[in-house]
């Protein structure tokens, strides 16, 4: 597959060359979308057509014009929970649900458009487990109730928590039947089994069957059948805030799901996915969706990896999982009417225990504790608090936590008593000078978190005694206005103590930000060289002269 420098993919608009690979995995990948595309429907509040009609419009759309080959799009556990939320704070008015479902896919747009991409995926690990980890233990407790043949009253996860217990103590016998048959086939079945039917099918089917013949268990009832009518997205005042941060927590879960699943794909087919135009694709899915009562979605990672480890590698497999899944929309709705509710529970249970990183939890002891408690806040604050709480706050941690680190590193390597020599001339200089020149070297560019506490740092290694201080500029690409006043105070602070400051290795990069802050004004350009040894032999024959001059003897009185 030919790529450009950039990895972007460049392949026919419909490549050909894999057809019956893609057919197959296509397919198949429909198959297994099927259940849970009826599932997420059912949880979301806006029924399971609304779930069935996401994985077509948001698989077709995404498929052709997203930039992951292989990847097959809809309904996932992350984007119905927080459609869920919405359907509920908005009273499931489908004006007002499905306008933030639009809103949403232009976002995408616009992040693929301005190639915000690279930066979504910036995320930090432990942030991405606490907060899918978070996603997979709402997904559960959503569901417990449903399991025990009861309707959690009230949407959210607080509610949900506190039905459990009625529900326990006041059980529909046929549902916990149901569900506990549909618990054991799709955690039960043998991976060998699921390559000619997936787990989550047969125990749609399975716990099906045994509804007829156990009585009593809540069941879908009637299903809509033909197409989806067109919803015209509205706004009111008292709903645009709602609307928006619904939207824009739709749109960041979503880019950041698919972006995710693009990464699992490559690996798989070592191929490199397009994030700009994936989140395009993505966009465009969510849009129409929205447009026709569907509920959002995003990269589905079980199903792309179906598609793969069946033959799937174009975006045709993705097309044609749709169109699969339409063929049952039309002709099977009916039949979807007798599934029970407790079926759709278990398949979810197992949605939400797959997506639990349960990977990370067990070796997590054996990293650092730090990246463990970021994975716990975050987890808390998704099940407690709510998404984008629990993302943004992980982020703004992670990232403290990491400048704070590289400003420890940067400053002790900045200050370190052995400078950095490069030759035998240069230890000879300084072993001479004997504390009277102190070395500066800065290793890097500097963070803000280190350059606040530089001066400091300075004064406290320069001695009464030192007469010079060298700073080397030359593996310092660039200044930020933080390290710019840093430079500026020590070069200050000591020419107020009499002591010259020696600049060497300075860029012209680094030279314009100082000049242009004046934070040069305390930097003689008499003491700026180009190299380390000039600085030093400037340096030190300054010191010499001078005592030279005072050890001079006075000139004779004139007679």
């Amino acid at each position: 597959m030919a790529t450009n420098n950039a990895g972007d993919q460049r392949t026919p608009f419909f490549d050909l060359t894999n057809l019956r690979g893609d057919i197959f995995g296509g397919l198949t990948a429909g198959v297994v979308a099927l259940p849970l595309a009826l599932a997420f429907g059912e949880a979301s509040g806006a029924g399971p057509i609304a779930g069935l009609w996401g994985a077509i419009f948001v698989g077709f759309f995404a498929a052709i014009f997203g930039g992951t080959g292989a990847q097959v799009s809809g309904p996932t556990g992350p984007m119905v929970v927080v459609f869920a939320g919405v359907y509920a704070s908005l009273g499931g008015n489908p004006a007002l649900v499905f306008a933030a479902v639009v809103l949403a896919g232009l976002l995408q747009i616009a992040f693929g458009v301005f190639r915000l991409g690279q930066y979504i995926r910036l995320v930090p690990y432990p942030v991405i487990s606490g907060f899918m980890s978070g996603i997979g233990c709402i997904i559960i407790a959503l569901q417990l109730s449903r399991l025990f043949g009861h309707e959690p009253e009230g949407g959210g996860t607080i509610p949900a928590l506190n039905a459990i217990p009625g529900a326990i103590m006041d059980p529909n016998l046929a549902a916990l039947a149901i569900g506990a048959v549909t618990l054991g086939v799709i955690f039960s079945w043998p991976k060998t089994w699921a390559k000619y039917a997936p787990g989550a099918l047969a125990a749609l089917v399975i716990g099906t069957l045994l509804s007829l013949v156990v009585k009593g268990a809540p069941v879908l009832g009637d299903i809509p059948t033909g197409f989806p009518s067109f919803v015209l997205p509205a706004f009111n005042r008292e709903t645009s805030l709602i609307v928006l941060e619904a939207a824009f927590i739709l749109a960041v879960l979503g880019a950041l799901d698919s972006l995710l699943t693009s990464l699992v794909a490559d690996n798989m087919t070592r191929t490199r996915h397009n994030s700009d135009r994936e989140l395009i694709g993505q966009g465009i899915g969510n849009t129409v969706a929205g447009l026709f009562g569907a509920i959002p979605g995003a990269g589905a990672t079980m199903r792309t990896v179906v598609n793969i480890r069946t033959g799937g590698e174009t975006k045709l497999s993705g097309m044609l999982h749709a169109v699969l899944l339409l063929a049952v929309v039309i002709s099977l709705a009916p039949l979807a009417s007798q599934i029970p509710h407790a079926v759709l529970a278990g398949i979810l249970v197992k949605v939400g225990y797959d997506i639990i990183d349960f990977s990370y939890l067990k070796r997590a002891h054996k990293g650092p504790r730090w990246d463990l408690a970021l994975m716990a806040l975050v987890l808390g604050l998704t099940v407690f608090v709510d998404l984008i709480t629990a993302v943004a706050a992980g982020v703004v941690l992670a990232a403290l936590a990491f400048v704070k680190k590289m400003a420890d590193d940067q400053l002790a390597a900045f200050v370190e008593t052995k400078p950095r020599v490069t030759t035998e001339e240069e230890r000879t200089l300084l072993e001479d000078a004997k504390d009277r020149v102190i070395m500066f070297d800065f290793g890097g560019p500097l963070s803000f978190g280190a350059a606040a506490d530089l001066g400091h740092h300075v004064r406290e290694r320069v001695r009464d005694k030192a007469s010079a201080i060298i700073l080397d500029f030359s593996r310092v690409p660039f200044l930020d206005v933080s390290a710019a006043r840093a430079v500026e105070t020590i070069a200050c602070d000591a020419r107020h103590s009499g002591k010259t400051v020696y600049v060497t290795g300075m860029g012209a990069e680094v030279r314009n930000v100082l000049a242009g802050l004046n934070a040069d004004h305390c930097l003689s350009a008499d003491t700026q060289y180009e190299n380390r040894i000039d600085a030093l032999r400037a340096a030190v024959g300054a010191i010499k002269e001078s005592e030279a001059e005072k050890q001079a003897p006075a000139a004779a009185p004139a007679e």
